[in-house]
């Protein structure tokens, strides 16, 4: 009988296994993570998020753990329980929106004191690994017009003139404590009008250009910003806090081989080199598997 318990177990789990390589839920009885099994990395709907997926994908392939891409999800309401199911095992994260969203209500606003929220409030199947210097947070933005003709240098200052002006961002903007919730009830800022747009893309750039809408929802390395001479207004109440970028992990499914690999990714990786890449895609229009290669070839780390 227990020779038909272990070989019932044996064939339960290569099923599992056969699964999770076809980007399907994980394997919770495996630990295997580059001994075999695939690792499937996940990205955001926006370039960066893929970029970043793809320099851990491609770090992960020079340690030969074998890889399978999940790119262009959706915002994080929706990839987050994807991560927590297991059907993706690593994803690239930015540590104060990720605790924005699993402990809403949480004080914290510096990079150590974030790290250590997220330990304490992360549901015990998922972890974050070591976070990197490089840094990308939300931001809002006025054309230079705009922050001239109302004098606009703090988020504070939006405070008298937001309710004659529409801002624009992507749909979850508007409910997230790091976005519009946050703006009122930290600064009093209110605005006339959301319009719902991309996430930090093309589209919103073009309204704001356009004066179609008077601020918008951008990320701080975007090459937009400096290209545009856009004005990324000072936030001194911290209401987009840290955001580290690091990796996301489904605690069962990576070994020692994959957290050392993403962990001496978050050791190279910096808030210069990001906005070099960034500029570097959507200036040059560099596909971001050559930008990835590049960066980790001179960063040493795109070879076992």
């Amino acid at each position: 009988m227990s020779r038909m318990i272990r070989a019932a177990a044996i064939l339960v789990a290569g099923v599992l296994a056969t699964t999770t390589a076809c980007g399907g839920d994980s394997d919770p009885l495996s630990n295997e993570g580059g001994g075999g099994s695939t690792i499937t990395i996940g990205g955001a709907d926006f370039p960066e998020s893929g970029l970043i997926g793809e320099i851990y994908a491609q770090a992960l392939e020079a340690k030969d753990v074998k890889v399978t891409r999940k790119f262009g999800i959706g915002s994080r309401e929706v990839y987050y329980n994807q991560v927590k199911s297991g059907a993706i095992q690593v994803f690239p994260e930015y540590n104060g929106a990720l605790l924005a969203h699993v402990s809403k209500d949480d004080p914290a606003s510096t990079t150590q004191e974030v790290d250590a929220a997220l330990k304490q409030s992360l549901p015990p199947e998922l972890e974050v690994l070591t976070a990197s210097q490089a840094e990308n947070k939300d931001s809002l933005v006025v054309t230079k017009a705009t922050a001239d003709q109302h004098s606009l240098k703090t988020i504070e200052d939006l405070k008298a003139v937001s309710g004659d002006m529409v801002v624009g961002g992507p749909p979850e903007f508007k409910t997230r404590k790091q976005g519009m919730v946050g703006l009122e009830s930290e600064y009093g800022v209110t605005f006339k009008e959301f319009k719902s747009l991309d996430t930090a893309g093309p589209i919103t750039v073009s309204n704001l250009q356009k004066n179609q809408i008077q601020a918008a929802n951008l990320f701080s390395t975007d090459p937009a910003i400096a290209k545009n001479g856009f004005v990324a207004l000072q936030d001194p109440k911290n209401v987009f806090g840290a955001q580290n970028v690091l990796p996301l992990v489904y605690k069962s499914a990576v070994n020692q081989t994959v957290r050392d690999a993403l962990n001496a990714v978050s050791a190279k990786l910096t808030t210069a080199g990001l906005l070099d890449m960034n500029s570097e895609m959507s200036e040059k229009k560099t596909d971001p598997e050559t930008v990835a290669k590049n960066w980790l070839t001179k960063n040493g780390l795109a070879t076992a």
